[in-house]
């Protein structure tokens, strides 16, 4: 996973950047993708070496949520804790886990586009910026994951790939046009266009509202609380699971499977699992590992709202990644 913040993007120079590719099944879903960016020259996110300049606007809105954060913790009420918990599950594993990552970025499933465009909403509570700047910057990292031109890989630093990248760099979560290249789905797409450029409202309404019923404890808890911590659950998808935890698949970077980190994303920790099947739309291969996420992709199925839902094959005593 990647992405977070209000207007955001590491810094750019030009190169190359095809979608990567896997098994047949992973090759066919990202087929529309490829054959639309055309072999174009396109910008690539990475870390500029040099002395970073700070994102003033980024850093200021860090510091007002997490200072809210803190805040929280002094108007504890189990009506504001509930509301934390459910307004973290619509957040981090409906909008992001669900749709932001494995439905709009890999297209692990399909929905119809009204649900599509609901879970989506979901997605812009988290304060992970837009759509089109989530999944193009999330391709981005799979394309070159721990090389030149990862935005926030761990061999960049730990803090890099964790906040220190978001801090850092040229803005690019307003610039349509290069992000639509990454995201040529999206970017056709006016509803996406317009809730990129718009993304902080449904959070802003969901704030007034929580103000208005439950006062500050509510707003605090199920906004400034609730969005740092499913921040820092992402962030360490970035960070955390490219440096700690098992490798069941040799893919060609460093991803692998942390069990707290799923445990705190819904299922989004298997990352090697992930990095090596991209398109399944299940990350917990094994009976043991946990993925929540999957589980509200299968309910959708079962209540026939998902279908095509794409699920890894593997051999477990000779595993491989796709395509290998």
């Amino acid at each position: 996973m990647t992405p977070t913040s209000t207007d955001f993007a590491p810094a750019v120079e030009h190169a190359e950047i095809p979608f990567a590719a896997g098994s047949p099944a992973d090759v066919a879903g990202m087929s529309a993708l490829r054959a639309s960016q055309n072999s174009v020259k396109m910008p690539q996110m990475g870390r500029i070496r040099q002395q970073d300049k700070l994102a003033t606007t980024t850093a200021f809105f860090f510091a007002i949520f997490h200072i809210g954060a803190i805040v929280a913790l002094f108007y504890f009420r189990w009506s504001a804790l509930a509301v934390a918990v459910i307004t973290y599950a619509i957040a981090i594993n409906i909008g992001i886990g669900m749709g932001y990552h494995r439905l709009l970025t890999h297209r692990g499933y399909k929905v119809p586009k009204w649900l599509e465009y609901a879970i989506a909403v979901c997605g812009t509570l988290a304060l992970e910026g837009g759509p089109i700047f989530w999944v193009a910057t999330h391709r981005v990292h799979h394309q070159n994951s721990d090389h030149s031109g990862d935005p926030h890989t761990p061999r960049e630093g730990t803090w890099w790939s964790h906040a220190g990248w978001i801090l850092n760099g040229k803005s690019l979560h307003n610039e349509t046009a290069i992000l639509s290249r990454y995201a040529p789905d999206l970017a056709k797409d006016r509803f996406y266009v317009l809730l990129s450029k718009y993304h902080w409202v449904p959070l802003t309404t969901l704030g007034i509202v929580l103000l208005a019923i439950g006062g500050w404890p509510w707003a605090l808890w199920g906004i400034f609380l609730r969005v740092t911590l499913g921040l820092h659950a992402t962030w360490l998808v970035n960070s955390a699971t490219h440096l700690w935890g098992s490798r069941r698949f040799e893919t060609r970077d460093d991803s692998r499977n942390n069990w707290w980190v799923a445990l705190l994303t819904g299922g989004e920790g298997w990352h090697n699992n992930h990095h090596a099947h991209p398109v399944s739309a299940r990350h917990g291969l094994a009976w043991y590992e946990v993925d929540p996420n999957y589980y509200g992709i299968l309910l959708l199925k079962k209540l026939g709202l998902a279908k095509q839902v794409k699920v890894a094959q593997f051999d477990p005593n000779d595993p491989r990644p796709a395509g290998a």
